[in-house]
């Protein structure tokens, strides 16, 4: 996996190695604006969509995921990414033969600055509802103001966005014969989500988990958090609920984290077998995202006060 196309994934290798190591050292510090910058950049160019499988599309930038899932009776957006990327969503949709003003339902992965910056402009070019958890609509109506990620606030505030309806765990979304499912999954933010649907696949039904993210932000303490105190436990119900979801197929906020670059390579030269049906990979990811966690919470539970 490529490190720049994760949100602070430089901080798991940090954890990783002092892990390895079994030598304490302070955690990461916060990125500072340029550092900030110097990621969100890459994220922002365009990409050809694409027909993924089903009624899914990709109609993302090249490092930040937005997906059309597609129905008679309208679609459901996920994810906006910067305000920016809003015009690559735009030509995406159009270029696949779909009108965006028929977008029903703008959900998002985690109400992060390089994921639902672009709801509002997008709620006011399509009219659609915007949907969310308790936890990140504090964050999506704030423009990000309410957050707990220690980055320079002029990097993480985005326009702010009214929310139109609050999902709870397991709660239901449908829309011409698709329905989603919301599974919180809370740590990278407090609402982060991972939504699932079933699709049909010749004779197969493939189960697909758009995943919210894992990863622990630089500057992030996961014990005695004053803005996140039951950080840990939160991450933990999060581990067990993404490890006991049944997958076929998955996506994610960055392309890297579900190994976009390949599986689209392969999706074009036309291989008999879909190349996201990818359970195996699945397990890899979560499975790496608890060892960076719990390299994490160890490291700071051994640097704590006795």
């Amino acid at each position: 996996m490529n490190a720049s196309h994760f949100l602070c994934l430089a901080a798991f290798s940090a954890i990783g190695a002092i892990a390895v190591a079994q030598t304490p050292s302070p955690l990461p510090a916060p990125p500072d604006r340029a550092a900030v910058k110097r990621m969100f950049d890459p994220w922002r160019p365009a990409t050809p969509p694409r027909h993924l499988i089903a009624n899914i599309y990709y109609v993302g930038a090249v490092g930040v995921s937005s997906f059309l899932i597609t129905t008679p009776e309208g679609h459901f957006l996920l994810d906006t990414g910067f305000e920016d990327t809003v015009p690559i969503i735009q030509r995406g949709v159009e270029q696949l033969g779909f009108n965006l003003t028929d977008i029903k339902f703008i959900l998002s992965s985690h109400a992060h600055i390089d994921h639902v910056a672009g709801h509002a402009l997008m709620k006011k070019c399509t009219g659609a509802r915007v949907v969310a958890s308790a936890g990140d609509a504090r964050a999506l109506e704030s423009g990000g103001d309410d957050d707990y990620i220690q980055w320079p606030k002029d990097t993480v505030l985005y326009a702010p966005v009214k929310v139109d309806r609050i999902v709870a765990d397991g709660e239901r979304i449908a829309l011409g014969g698709t329905t989603l499912t919301a599974h919180l999954t809370p740590g990278h933010t407090r609402g982060a989500t991972s939504w699932t649907m079933d699709v049909t696949e010749g004779e197969h039904v493939r189960r697909v988990v758009f995943f919210s993210s894992a990863t622990i932000n630089a500057g992030t303490l996961l014990v005695n958090n004053p803005l996140f105190p039951d950080f840990a436990e939160q991450f933990e119900g999060t581990f067990a609920k993404l490890k006991a979801l049944p997958c076929d197929i998955f996506f994610a906020p960055h392309g890297d984290q579900f190994g976009m670059t390949r599986k689209f390579a392969r999706l074009d030269r036309g291989e008999k077998e879909n190349p996201f049906i990818d359970p195996d990979g699945w397990r890899r990811l979560i499975t790496a995202a608890e060892r960076a966690y719990r390299a994490q919470l160890s490291l700071e539970r051994s640097l704590a006060p006795r």
